[in-house]
């Protein structure tokens, strides 16, 4: 080798080394830059022209655009994105609550056969119509409404 010898080059396993570092730092670079335009149109306290401003800066001068946004509005990166999953998981758990009632007409069935439990009890229907019923509860088509599993019988 002559002039200049380059100690990666030395030692093949700190050149793999160096080279996988300058590789995840490009990944970490990328994950960093599109959570940094994620989050310009995330933030609804920025108005059109501020979007457009830290956008156009992102793009033409990358990496101070990226280093500038953070510095000056990463305080509250964090913020918006706990408040961003925040509100997801209230409007999935909203929907699940929705689905649930929907489904089940608000009752489930071991609501129902409670209810017929204590309706036998005291004694307002025979063996024969706890039977029947209990039946239709089990097998779901018996009429899940919140009244009960006794609409059509007779009234007790």
């Amino acid at each position: 080798m002559s002039g200049t010898t380059y100690l990666a080059y030395d030692y093949p396993l700190l050149g793999a080394f160096l080279s996988m570092l300058v590789f995840f730092l490009w990944i970490m670079w990328f994950i960093l830059l599109f959570r940094v335009v994620v989050d310009i149109f995330r933030d609804d306290g920025l108005s059109g022209w501020a979007k457009t401003g830290w956008l156009v800066f992102t793009i033409v001068l990358p990496f101070l655009g990226v280093f500038v946004y953070v510095i000056a509005r990463g305080k509250n990166m964090g913020r918006r994105e706990i408040t961003q999953a925040r509100q997801q998981q209230e409007a999935f758990d909203s929907y699940i609550r929705e689905t649930a009632k929907g489904a089940g007409g608000g009752t489930s069935s071991v609501d129902e056969l409670a209810r017929l439990s204590e309706i036998k009890a005291r004694g307002d229907i025979s063996d024969d119509e706890f039977r029947r019923a209990k039946e239709l509860v089990l097998t779901g088509h018996g009429p899940q409404e919140h009244h009960g599993p006794f609409a059509s019988s007779s009234g007790r």
